[in-house]
């Protein structure tokens, strides 16, 4: 018997072709270095974040880095009376920066394709939006969570027989819902808890906010009521208001803003429960919508009768202006951004504000018709054009089926999402 032949068959020789992986790694290493080197900083950081692949190429390489070190040294960034050292973590300040400038000039700009997602059989009323994840829900005893890249269905949250949700909110583990009386977690494994039933029942509750490990809910009788999503008991009752509070929005230095049907907004301590400032409308038609921007330290308010409003929690009430002639109910910006901000209402017009002056920088509807094919179908998707109104353009010429009532929207980068309590979610991208 032939012993190197033996020995061959036992342990076979590795050929060329078993390290040629090694080879073509590195190759399309180095291929990408030499495209992503090519890019402007903000395309380098939205490669950044398509894969993990991506991203340690890019970070090991510091191509963000050394991008940014260059537009310092060449005076392109920074004021006369700089450092001559570029400060190594101001890259990533810059590149915030840059893309929400580039966010404000798509949202006022740009142009507007809308795709429609076939969410829900009834009655898409709320949505929420963090992480590029989409939370609806309201009509079809059903929530569902979306991935707003892919539209795909990432996770379906059934509401209990026979009750009502009433609002609800989620973090990157669970969806919070406020449901008829009492609040229920659901982990994003499907599984769900309700709160016992001495602790997580109250007076009727119209709204609520989360923000781990408090949810707040604002109620019928006028208190705020915290409870704590871990030992799941009611921690405060706050007396917020006379009437029945009817939106809420948190900060993230721990204040409670809260909006009443009497047209008040109370501000309040979530550690002490102390009301700390009470800003008034002069609307007894009531607060609809509160959103809270902490860059510019400004409230905004939508009313029942169609004004915006904003205060600065340092200078008083900023403006108010008649932004259309029905209901406001909600209004949202890009967090970060400190220039523009969205509004929707009953009269189905998508409104972009100034955030500084309250004036109406543009005016958006949809622009196009459906298709009937592929409507029956959950997570079905069609894309049409949206479109600016000219200063000129009455609301009231405009049909209908090209302004549905905005029941809800919520703000991503260069893109806002509406519901319209119908079968469809909106996500209005801004190029």
């Amino acid at each position: 018997m032939d012993l190197s032949l033996a020995g061959d068959k036992k342990r076979p020789r590795r050929s060329s072709r078993a390290r040629a992986p090694t080879t073509v790694g590195s190759f399309q290493h180095d291929i990408l270095c030499i495209i992503f080197s090519l890019l402007d900083c903000f395309d380098l950081a939205s490669c950044s974040v398509v894969c993990k692949s991506w991203s340690a190429i890019i970070n090991n390489s510091k191509l963000l880095q050394l991008f940014y070190r260059k537009k310092w040294q060449t005076g392109l960034l920074g004021s006369s009376n700089r450092s001559k050292e570029c400060p190594e973590e101001s890259w990533k300040d810059y590149l915030e920066e840059m893309a929400v400038e580039r966010h404000r000039l798509a949202l006022q700009e740009g142009r507007i394709r809308v795709d429609h997602l076939r969410g829900h059989s009834v009655g898409g009323e709320q949505c929420r939006t963090k992480m590029g994840l989409l939370l609806t829900g309201v009509g079809d005893k059903v929530m569902r969570l979306w991935s707003l890249e892919s539209y795909k269905c990432v996770g379906e949250y059934p509401i209990p027989d026979r009750v009502r949700l009433v609002d609800f909110d989620f973090d990157e583990s669970k969806i919070v819902g406020l449901v008829g009386t009492r609040i229920c977690i659901w982990r994003q494994n499907g599984i769900r808890r309700i709160f016992p039933s001495h602790e997580g029942t109250f007076s009727k509750g119209l709204c609520m906010r989360y923000c781990d490990p408090e949810a707040v809910v604002g109620c019928e009788d006028g208190t705020v009521r915290v409870f704590d999503m871990y030992s799941r008991k009611c921690s405060q009752i706050i007396r917020a208001h006379e009437g029945p509070v009817k939106c809420l929005c948190l900060s993230d230095d721990q204040l409670i803003l809260s909006g009443s049907s009497l047209g008040d907004v109370t501000l309040s301590a979530l550690s002490s429960g102390e009301r700390v400032v009470k800003l008034r409308s002069q609307d007894s038609s009531g607060i609809k919508t509160l959103c809270f921007n902490p860059c510019s330290h400004q409230v905004f308010a939508g009313t029942a009768t169609g004004y915006g409003l904003c205060w600065d929690l340092r200078m008083g009430l900023l403006w108010k202006t008649r932004v259309s002639q029905n209901s406001v109910y909600s209004m949202q910006h890009q967090r970060n951004d400190a220039s523009t901000l969205a509004v929707g209402g009953i009269d189905g017009v998508l409104r972009l504000l100034n955030q500084s002056t309250g004036e109406v920088i543009s005016r958006c509807i949809l622009d196009g018709y459906l298709s009937p094919s592929s409507q029956n179908t959950l997570g079905a998707t069609q894309r049409t054009r949206g479109r600016r109104l000219s200063e000129d353009t009455t609301i009231d010429s405009i049909l209908r089926s090209c302004r549905p009532p905005i029941t809800c929207l919520a703000v991503g980068m260069k893109k806002v999402i509406t519901t319209h309590n119908s079968k469809y979610i909106r996500i209005w991208k801004f190029d």
